[in-house]
């Protein structure tokens, strides 16, 4: 009855978005209190449990999207993502500028949460895709799949991370295997399939589409642009600090040294959130004060990158809350149950669970950690298996079929200006094509490991 509740409320969700027209945000609300009562939550407890989850997602990545919002604008309206975008096609060329958009989320997304990587990137891929005058889909599609891969597979991304520990895999291992197994896995989700339904689809790939999330983009001539390697730095800053913070952590934890000061300077400074904030502060020098524009000038492309993003963060609140109503009313629970005593391969059985847990509570990383203490007590029954396959294996099941309770969903659907029927044609696609491909290479390197 739980999976049953969950379909019920998609179906719902549906209905009120695509049918009714009803507010994006009103309707996940609507359908969370409806869900929630299917599911015998206490009356009392439901407001607490949507508050919770709203709350819960805003306060994750709230900042993160918000300052990463500004920096990502500061840049484009400063001409530095322009700068960034022809560089890459005039390297690249036209005809491979997809390979050009996978190869730069692939750098950024390996050690920035999906929800950076993103924001920082979509203002240089709507530059590019002006530039071409083709569809944002064309370029955001492969742009998507890349980072889901990264943010799924790969440490120091939190799931990875958390569930070799787990496990017991060695952390780098499974980054180098995860890398071997995302690189295919990319091209036949974020290249192959987008020019698939592109084919199929012509209509879909139209270049006037109204991208409201972004806001107003401004033209510019290249000469009066910041230079490459300025506009690349500035906007790469947080991967930097990011990836200083995981590496001397990684080191920490392989050499087991104590702390000191200059040990945790550099965890702070590699936090999302203070990367993040430090690169925005960078910005305002690099794309602003170098170059003799006014402060007052920045801070209003701050306040305009918030302006068009104010419904979008409610809209990834209200996806949060539908989520947490999910876990609270006990879906994960009950698909814990149905898994009980199996004996089927850890590696199947690992994605199969995190795959179930991704459909019902759509947040990668709650399916990816849940998946772990379910698995954990059959791997200690089971000899001679691959633990960095059944690690990269739940995080290839965590990525299976995004849809409404899956903030992505709805970051992908607004900033590329798609209607629902768009957004489940191509991103809920890619997203499952992620995860069974990426099962199917697992189980090829388990003949062979």
């Amino acid at each position: 009855m739980p999976l049953l509740f969950t379909a019920i409320g998609v179906i719902l969700l549906l209905i009120l978005i695509m049918v009714l027209r009803l507010n994006t945000f009103i309707s996940l609300i609507i359908v969370s209190f409806v869900v929630a009562l299917m599911l015998g939550i206490p009356v009392e407890e439901i407001a607490t449990s949507i508050e919770s989850g709203l709350g819960g997602t805003l306060g994750h990545i709230g900042l993160i999207f918000g300052l990463g919002a500004m920096l990502g604008r500061l840049i484009a309206d400063a001409g530095g993502s322009h700068r960034i975008a022809m560089t890459l096609l005039n390297k690249f060329g036209e005809k491979k500028i997809q390979w050009a958009v996978v190869f730069a989320s692939f750098i950024i997304g390996i050690t920035l949460f999906y929800e950076v990587a993103f924001v920082l990137l979509i203002p240089i891929v709507f530059t590019i895709a002006k530039e071409l005058n083709i569809s944002i889909i064309k370029l955001g599609l492969p742009m998507s799949a890349t980072l889901l891969v990264t943010h799924s597979f790969l440490p120091p991304h939190p799931g990875a991370t958390a569930v070799a520990a787990e496990y017991g895999a060695d952390i780098g291992t499974v980054l180098i295997v995860g890398i071997i197994i995302a690189i295919p896995t990319v091209i036949i989700a974020g290249i192959w399939y987008p020019r698939v339904i592109e084919k199929l689809s012509p209509g879909m790939f139209h270049t006037n589409r109204e991208v409201i999330s972004l806001g107003a983009q401004k033209t510019f001539a290249l000469d009066k642009t910041p230079g490459f390697g300025i506009s690349i730095l500035t906007a790469i800053f947080p991967v930097i600090l990011i990836t200083l913070g995981s590496v001397v952590e990684m080191v920490q934890e392989t050499v087991g040294f104590a702390d000191n000061g200059l040990i945790i300077f550099i965890r702070f400074i590699g936090s999302a959130s203070v990367s993040i904030l430090l690169s925005l502060l960078l910005a305002v020098y690099t794309m602003g004060i170098a170059r003799k524009i006014p402060i007052k000038s920045m801070m209003n492309s701050c306040s305009a990158s918030i302006n068009a993003l104010g419904m979008l963060l409610l809209i990834i609140g209200g996806g949060g809350a539908f989520k947490e109503i999910l876990i609270d009313g006990g879906v994960g629970t009950y698909i814990a149950k149905l898994f009980e005593g199996s004996a089927i391969s850890p590696i199947l059985l690992a994605w199969t669970v995190a795959a179930l847990l991704r459909i019902a509570l759509g947040s990668g990383t709650v399916a990816t950690l849940s998946t772990a203490g379910l698995i954990i007590p059959i791997l200690s029954q089971t000899s001679d298996v691959n633990l960095v396959l059944v690690t990269l294996a739940t995080g290839a099941g965590s990525c299976m079929a995004s849809h409404v309770n899956d903030a992505a969903f709805w970051i992908v659907k607004e900033y590329m200006g798609m209607s629902m029927k768009e957004t489940f044609a191509t991103y809920s696609v890619i997203s499952s094509i992620i995860s069974v491909v990426g099962l199917g290479f697992i189980m090829l390197l388990d003949l062979f490991f």
